[in-house]
């Protein structure tokens, strides 16, 4: 690899891990506030969001600019690839930590006395780690990492429909406050994107070191 190539990806690669650290440490933020309904935590997610929309916007001029100058071949075309469709993944996260942010002010100008089930967090939790663990098998170019990151996707879904079932409970059991049990509905969803994402994240990872797709391969 030429030595100013190098230079530039070195470059770009301690950007990214500056913008997906923020991102990681969004989503748990987030989390965080609704579990706790933390209005201020949540009042951190919300301004932070646009200090990770313009690294975002950073990170993908930083790959263009690259491709454009160097015209890169092999893995380091699959790693610039890799990283401009993980930026849109990130990005994503980002506004589900947002978005759940805003779901905590919500419940906390509006509370109820029904609260999310304690499987939200395992589920939170687990989500958070995939993420995590995405991003370091990126980092590391480990393919092991990311395949596990693969695997783990289904026991979040899993656990996110049991949610699903403890709400609808709650629902039948308390049907005058239909109203304010379905604002903790769309929460495990959101649970659900996470994963989802780091899912797409280690599958890219998977690409860039082994050249192979294996998005819709059940």
């Amino acid at each position: 690899m030429p030595k100013h190539l190098q230079r530039e990806i070195e470059s770009l690669k301690k950007l990214f891990i500056k913008y997906s650290g923020l991102v990681e440490k969004n989503v748990a933020n987030a989390i965080e506030s609704i579990m706790k309904l933390d209005g201020d935590s949540a009042s951190e997610v919300i301004e932070l969001d646009g200090q990770i929309d313009q690294m975002e916007v950073l990170v993908e001029e930083e790959c263009l600019k690259i491709l454009a100058l160097h015209q890169p071949v092999a893995i380091d075309l699959r790693f610039i690839t890799a990283v401009l469709r993980i930026n849109n993944d990130l990005e994503r996260i980002g506004d589900i930590a947002v978005y759940i942010a805003r779901r905590t002010k919500y419940l906390i100008r509006k509370p109820t006395s029904h609260k999310l089930p304690e499987k939200f967090k395992e589920a939170a939790g687990q989500a958070i780690d995939m993420l995590s663990k995405s991003l370091d098998s990126l980092m590391q170019l480990n393919v092991d990492l990311a395949s596990e990151i693969c695997e783990a996707d289904d026991k979040v879904d899993s656990i996110c429909n049991e949610i699903y079932d403890d709400i609808k409970d709650l629902m039948k059991k308390h049907p005058e406050d239909i109203d304010s049990i379905c604002n903790l509905l769309v929460l495990p969803s959101k649970v659900e994107r996470i994963a989802d994402h780091a899912t797409n994240i280690a599958e890219d990872v998977i690409y860039m070191v082994d050249g192979e797709i294996i998005r819709h391969i059940s």
